[in-house]
């Protein structure tokens, strides 16, 4: 008897990515999927096009050919604070997006005062915010509100050891049973939480559903 495979999360066929001011695209032709409980790390080194594609995944970035298609809700991207409005204050920012989301306001700000630990200063204009501090708000709020995936640039480096290991715990161990896109240059985290890699290498992607030959494909392209 053979098991069931889970459901496709996301599809994503022939992607590419091409700027006007680069000669080359980011990458090309990019194609896999993602099944609902799926965790997927990004690997590549630096300039190979991880946090573009997360921003196209999140919607932040579009594609310049290819198609992306969700069947599962997604978070935007955590560790960007883009989507934030900086003339806002981090409460008003809260109460916007509990709007869009149709989340009650007060539970939302509640959940992302006491995970984002940023006391007075969610009464201060996002844009006074530290890159670090938009990270806090950002994987507070997605937290918040709650997605099937999430899609994670590196967020789990920011703050002291005490507040990664509380991401960890509420992304890894709270939410087990949730898909996520990572990408991270930290091989052990990896080889812990995701089950296959995207290695991105020359505007090339290739997959691989082995981790551990995946860190080690990695970790030969960065000594190189």
């Amino acid at each position: 008897m053979t098991s069931e495979k889970p459901a496709c999360g996301l599809m994503v066929e022939n992607l590419s990515k091409t700027y006007l001011n680069r000669s080359e695209p980011v990458f090309r032709d990019l194609s896999f999927d993602l099944a609902r409980g799926g965790r997927l790390a990004l690997l590549g080194r630096n300039g190979q096009g991880k946090s573009t594609l997360i921003k196209m995944l999140g919607g932040v970035v579009p594609a310049t050919t290819g198609a992306i298609a969700w069947s599962m809700t997604s978070s935007w991207p955590i560790g960007f604070g883009g989507g934030f409005q900086g003339s806002l204050s981090g409460i008003d920012n809260i109460r916007f997006l509990s709007r869009i989301y149709s989340r009650d306001y007060s539970e939302m700000l509640a959940l992302v005062d006491d995970f984002a630990e940023l006391g007075s200063s969610l009464k201060i204009p996002v844009k006074h915010y530290s890159s670090g501090m938009r990270a806090r708000l950002a994987f507070g709020l997605s937290l918040a509100i709650e997605f099937d995936c999430y899609l994670i640039d590196e967020l789990v480096a920011v703050g002291d050891s005490r507040f990664q290991e509380k991401c960890q715990r509420e992304l890894f161990q709270r939410r087990a049973g949730r898909s996520f896109i990572m990408a991270s240059h930290d091989t052990g985290l990896i080889a812990s939480h995701c089950d296959q890699a995207l290695i991105i290498e020359g505007g090339r992607a290739k997959l691989f559903d082995d981790i551990n030959v995946a860190v080690d494909v990695y970790t030969w392209l960065r000594a190189t």
